[in-house]
């Protein structure tokens, strides 16, 4: 049994509204998936973009190098391609097209085979204002819950 993988972009939900959600593949090679069944990896500071031929990457994801790793070992930040269907692949290139929609990952994680998967959502910034409303609601329920919770 291998242990589940999950690893968070909790700064994405923050700074971004999300649109649409999509489960891509990632190519790795056989260093990059030891380092990410460890947890040595971050996604925080990535996005994804397409080249000249629509394929979709991610950039500035970091998966550390593997300890055990040889000279054979990859490096932390590259160029990391996404697998998705054909017509997943158009609707997003057209889709991202749009001023102010991107392209974030927001949560790597191994499925129950093993392999490593990437959730990624098209966004759309938020402004100021809508950051203070998402606090705002987030202390109210946290508050709800709070009173919820002494009255048990």
């Amino acid at each position: 049994m291998q242990k589940i993988i999950n690893i968070l972009n909790k700064r994405a939900r923050f700074d971004y509204e999300i649109i649409d959600k999509y489960d891509a593949g990632i190519v790795l090679t056989g260093t990059e998936i030891k380092s990410i069944r460890l947890g040595k990896a971050s996604i925080a500071e990535s996005f994804c973009e397409f080249n000249d031929h629509t394929e979709l990457f991610l950039i500035n994801a970091t998966i550390e190098e593997y300890a055990f790793g040889t000279h054979y070992n990859h490096k932390a930040k590259s160029e990391r391609k996404l697998l998705l269907n054909k017509k997943e692949l158009k609707k997003l290139d057209k889709d991202s097209d749009n001023k102010g929609l991107t392209i974030v990952p927001l949560r790597l994680y191994t499925n129950e085979k093993g392999f490593a998967k990437v959730e990624i959502a098209l966004c759309r910034g938020k402004k100021n204002y809508d950051k203070r409303e998402t606090m705002k609601e987030n202390d109210t329920k946290r508050d709800i819950a709070r009173i919820k919770k002494e009255f048990r």
